[in-house]
């Protein structure tokens, strides 16, 4: 790699020796550093094995060790020589500190295993893990051999009803409904042989459907008993730890969901790498909770109706469910993988992504795109990936790049890692655009559920029509779709095809743990700097009625009759009412265009409207609407409005409880209406008397 020490030790500040071979001759130097207690941070991921060891055999040694990858990210490309700024971005970003712990999820597992299939490919799966895990079949079918004569594994039969759960805890719930009762069947094959029909298979299960009742299957079983056709389906439950399930997907409706429970495989008889990982699922295991729910800030419900849905309906997992009753959604940590496209298309900020938290997420990109630029470097594009496959396949282009098969990243693309492509939305994007990214491009290589790719790209809409409302030319936010190096390389080139505008001054705010705040400041630096002249700024930018968190409401004021009942829908205090006046008041600044409002309102009078407004009113107190109010006509009081009071008059006129004085006590406060009702009982009862 054309590395240039001098160059890379003035971005870092700090003077850089280059060794060749660190890991081999050199290693005393990597020894002597670890030795010294600062921060180390090894630009070989390669060797990442070997420096580990390496660093547990070292006497002394409690410098804590970070690695990153510059070789095939940068220094194996043909732009290497050109990429000095970006590779001093990825050190200077490899020597932040870890995010601080976050609270974990447990599972616990003894290795309980249950397999599902046909009979003879479980009993060869079983017999592959049996010697580490403790297994029991289902069997679905005897499959094209028939399963062995000897009884090596307990066997299930009948009918499956459902199965639920994760890594430690699968409830298997199914119905005993064949008559022939595996527990006592001594597989003799007697009933096999008898069967005209050939209705029984080498799972010593009768197909029902084939079965013409002859009966001599009884007959020949009468010894061991174990056939019974009047026997009752008896319900049945049982606890596993693992599931191994050999059936299709399509065959099968269990667990469809894009993102599966932890400790669910399936297998298709050949890759001999799911049963190994099956192997390992045997102890305790903990993984971050990778989620912040604050139920204040949720829009998903009020007053058990439902507004926004966007993370019930994004997760693969299906780990959020909605909870109506509590006004609130409900989140299964132990279903949670992770991924955090829930966090992206929330609105709010009511759910966030703890691990690493946007605060720290931000932190990095800053770091990565203010040393980019202090060392000279030029229009940067961050590449999201994900750490698997994404990261992988960076890798396998900076390898054929080096065999001359390929251009390999260029020296103005930044690769970024996450968790999980999913995990970043609008507020961080816009953020990066503000510390001088000229794009950020999602690299997506088919292992994203279809859904999230729909609401990355829905949030990246957003994001392109706020940025070219404001006058910056160009496509800032875009997905990038790859699954081979040769893809991944043509898609790259493209990216320096067209130039973007971007602000002339970097943003210096630091990215926020609640979201709205982080978007906030984002658009603040975006418009202070936005390319296009004040004059020439349209009022208020529009943008998609799909996944916009920013907007307006238009109220339809010969509908909407001021019942208020919208202000106690709305979670985010952007609507409000006038304790002194009949008014309906709006702070747009603070609309999530969740919606509550809308399917609240009686009326049907209110109309969401995606937009960001420029004018200084979007901060500010504002009426929608207001009306004359009611007097009551006793004591002149004010409640209430004319139109409502002459609407609900309107409409109970006819009614046969509301005549005479009862209509017109309706035209009176509430104290009034008290005190005449009080007054109308006295009178009656003096009469009587």
């Amino acid at each position: 790699m054309p590395l240039n020490a001098k160059a890379l030790g003035a971005a870092l500040h700090e003077e850089l020796t280059l060794h060749s071979t660190l890991c081999r001759r050199e290693a005393g130097a990597f020894q002597k550093a670890i030795q010294s207690g600062d921060d180390v941070v090894v630009a070989c991921t390669q060797e990442q094995r070997l420096f580990g060891d390496l660093g547990q055999q070292t006497e002394g040694a409690v410098s804590p060790i970070r690695f990153v990858n510059i070789r095939e990210t940068g220094g194996w490309s043909r732009d290497a020589a050109q990429a000095s700024p970006k590779i001093a971005a990825l050190l200077a970003a490899a020597r932040l500190p870890d995010p601080p712990p976050v609270p974990t999820v447990t599972y616990k597992s003894t290795g309980r295993l249950l397999i599902i299939g046909p009979l003879d490919q479980a009993e060869q799966a079983a017999a592959l893990v049996s010697d580490v895990l403790d297994v029991t079949l289902f069997t679905q079918g005897p499959g094209n051999a028939g399963g062995a004569q000897a009884r090596r594994f307990p066997v299930l039969g009948g009918r499956i009803t459902g199965l639920t759960g994760w890594l430690g805890a699968f409830e298997l719930q199914w119905k005993a409904d064949n008559p022939i009762d595996l527990d006592l069947c001594t597989r003799c094959n007697a009933c096999v042989a008898v069967c005209p029909e050939n209705a029984i298979g080498l799972d010593y299960q009768i197909d029902m459907a084939a079965c013409q009742s002859h009966r001599a299957c009884v007959k020949v079983c009468q010894v061991a008993g174990a056939i019974d056709f009047t026997r009752d389906a008896i319900a049945q439950t049982e606890r596993f730890d693992l599931v191994l399930d050999l059936r299709s997907p399509t065959a099968t409706p269990t667990f469809l969901q894009h993102a599966l429970p932890q400790g669910y495989l399936r297998w298709d008889g050949r890759d001999l790498g799911t049963l190994l990982k099956l192997r390992e699922l045997v102890g305790e295991f903990e993984k971050p909770k990778f989620f912040v729910y604050k139920q204040k800030l949720c829009a998903h419900s009020r007053n058990e109706t439902v507004g926004c849905n966007a993370c019930v309906d994004i997760c693969s997992a299906e780990a959020i469910a909605s909870d109506k009753s509590r006004q609130q959604i409900k989140v299964n940590p132990n279903l949670c993988v992770g991924c955090g496209a829930c966090t992206t298309v929330c609105p709010t900020g009511a759910l966030t992504y703890a691990y690493p938290s946007a605060t720290e997420q931000g932190t990095k990109l800053k770091t990565l795109l203010s040393t980019y630029a202090a060392a000279g470097g030029k229009d940067a594009v961050l590449l999201l990936h994900s750490q698997e496959r994404g990261q992988a396949l960076v890798e396998e282009l900076g390898r054929a790049a080096q065999l001359k098969l390929a251009h390999g990243v260029p020296a103005h693309v930044i690769p970024v890692a996450l968790w999980h492509t999913a995990s970043t939305g609008v507020d961080l994007w816009l953020s990066a655009i503000a510390y001088g990214a000229s794009q950020v491009v999602v690299l997506t290589t088919q292992e994203e559920a279809p859904q999230y790719l729909d609401g990355l790209q829905a949030q990246m809409d957003v994001a392109q029509s706020l940025l070219r409302g404001l006058g910056y030319t160009g496509t800032h936010v875009q997905l990038l779709r790859a699954t081979h190096p040769t893809e991944l390389d043509a898609g790259l080139q493209a990216l320096g095809q067209t130039r973007q505008k971007t602000p002339a001054v970097a943003a210096r705010f630091a990215v926020a743990q609640e979201k709205r705040s982080t978007l906030e400041m984002a658009l603040d630096h975006l418009i202070e700097q936005a390319p296009m002249p004040v004059a020439e700024r349209p009022e208020a930018i529009a943008l998609p009625a799909v996944g916009s968190p920013l907007g307006t409401i238009e109220v339809n004021k010969d509908r909407c009759t001021l019942c208020l009942s919208c202000v106690s829908a709305c979670p985010a205090s952007a609507l409000q009412d006038n304790p002194q006046l009949p008014q309906l008041r709006f702070i747009e600044k603070n609309c999530v265009q969740c919606g509550l409002c809308a399917v609240t309102c009686p009326e049907d009078a209110i109309t969401l409207q995606p937009r960001l407004l420029l004018a200084p009113e979007r901060t500010q107190l504002r009426v929608l609407n207001e009306a004359k109010p009611w007097a009551c006509v006793r004591c002149s009081k004010p409640f209430g409005t004319v139109k409502a009071i002459e609407a609900m008059l309107g409409k109970l006129s006819g009614h046969a409880m509301f005549q005479g004085e009862a209509l017109e006590r309706l035209k009176l406060c509430s104290d009034c209406r008290v005190i005449d009702l009080y007054s109308s009982q006295s009178e009656t009862k003096v009469t009587d008397l």
